[in-house]
């Protein structure tokens, strides 16, 4: 898709059926069950189409759903318009007042036979001072209409509410069946549209983890029935395993600058956090106690690794500095404290929480300032594996709901939830991709 403006291991061959097959169908179903009380309202009108004959995707409605999943908008259906304008010069303002739209979006969709590619554009308006406020383009061929609606609404979005949209980067996940008999890694749209699997395994794969370019996802796999890292390449198909040693090689996660890769080995006798020099291909240890140490994930200017450690009793947060090796404990309230990721701004950590006196597993946010906890879950249980969404607004978990292994989705101020459940068995591990240009 094009948009305008421009905006040392070998390589195995698999014995497992590893795919890059595209599905026609979305694999997880979105549910919203909590939105914004102050979620701001948008009206998108239906595209029109050049030649009518050419409409294959409604455009309209996968922004519309984009921007309500959100919760920051509060989106109206096409029955409740009074009209459907298809220039500047047919809107009636004063009908979008009366309906309370502050924002008025129209688009059209022309195909070009030449190309065969199809090109979109939208203006948004601002209902109240009665102009237009942006335009924008964007193309692809008939594969890419959903990607052009996803960057349509990252654009929207960013425009109105001064953060970047998410809307066009991907999730991965692994799905499985009840029995856990199969397991398979998927690449998924962030509305759980065009998923598809690149590792498919009777044995457990778990922790994928994405690079910062896109490019690649590490992940555990317990073939040949013990725990190995992998490196998997996306558009090639083509994985690299990175740690086999003896014993656990488990929770691969890159660091934001690309540079490294953080992991838990026990090749030494006990499990600590290591750090992979992704360029010299060299492991570089950097915890060192009798406790567990496991879960790494990074500080934003990857200069700090957080981890999970059992070193004082319970499943703590602690921080190590990459430089200095200078360890740190970061969690105190509660019973367990696991998974933690650190905000794109650095104020919070994301992570699984149990209180003191023991029950569920909920995801919650501390504020690293105040010391205070928030739990942002209650309307799910075993919460579990929370990822934070590339712009910093969502975060993305595993979690029981009815019986089944889910994914769900919260704000971060908690005020935002909803639930995908795949439409057959079960699925976890969630991971969310970066923000390309």
């Amino acid at each position: 898709m094009r948009l305008m403006p421009k905006l040392v291991c070998c390589v195995l061959n698999l014995a497992l059926t590893m795919l890059w097959i595209p599905a026609a169908r979305a694999e997880l179903v979105i549910e919203i069950t909590q939105g914004r009380a102050s979620a701001i309202p948008i009206a998108i009108v239906p595209f029109q189409w050049h030649p009518k004959s050419q409409e294959i995707e409604d455009v309209a409605a996968i922004i519309r759903a984009n921007l309500k999943r959100s919760g920051h908008f509060n989106t109206l259906l096409p029955t409740e318009m009074l009209s459907f304008p298809k220039t500047e010069k047919d809107i009636y303002f004063r009908d979008w007042r009366l309906l309370k739209q502050d924002y008025l979006v129209l688009g059209d969709v022309n195909y070009e036979s030449e190309t065969g590619e199809y090109v979109a554009h939208f203006e948004l308006y601002d209902v109240y001072q009665k102009k237009k406020i942006m335009s924008y383009k964007a193309q692809g061929d008939k594969r890419e209409l959903r990607g052009v609606a996803h960057h349509i609404s990252d654009r929207i979005y960013e425009r109105l509410t001064g953060i970047p949209g998410a809307f066009s980067t991907k999730i991965a996940y692994v799905s499985t069946t009840k029995e856990r008999k199969r397991f398979r890694l998927e690449v998924a749209d962030a509305d759980g549209y065009n998923a598809k699997t690149i590792l498919e395994s009777n044995d457990s794969v778990i922790s994928p983890s994405w690079s910062p370019d896109g490019k690649q996802l590490a992940y555990v796999s317990f073939e040949n029935d013990r725990s190995q890292i992998f490196i998997h390449n996306l558009a090639t198909g083509k994985r690299q395993m990175i740690a086999g040693f003896k014993g656990i090689n488990s929770a691969p996660r890159f660091s934001p600058n690309g540079r490294y890769l953080a992991a838990t080995l026990s090749k030494d006798g006990n499990a600590e956090i290591y750090v992979l020099d992704l360029g010299t291909g060299s492991w570089r240890r950097m915890t060192r106690h009798y406790g567990i140490d496991t879960e790494a994930s990074w500080s934003p200017d990857s200069k700090k690794i957080l981890f999970t450690s059992s070193r004082s009793g319970k499943p703590q947060i602690y921080q190590v500095e990459l430089a200095t090796g200078d360890v740190e404990r970061l969690t105190f309230e509660g019973n367990y404290n696991a998974r933690a990721q650190m905000t794109h701004d650095g104020k919070y950590l994301i992570l699984v929480h149990q209180a003191e006196r023991g029950g569920d597993f909920y995801i919650a946010s501390l504020d690293l300032r105040r010391g205070s906890t928030q739990i942002l879950t209650s309307d799910t249980a075993l919460d579990e594996s929370p990822c934070i969404s590339p712009n910093g607004s969502m975060i993305l978990y595993a979690a029981n709901y009815r019986g089944r292994t889910i994914l769900a989705a919260v704000s971060v101020d908690g005020q935002v939830r909803h639930l995908l459940p795949a439409k057959f068995g079960e699925v976890r591990e969630p991971s969310w991709g970066p923000i390309l240009h």
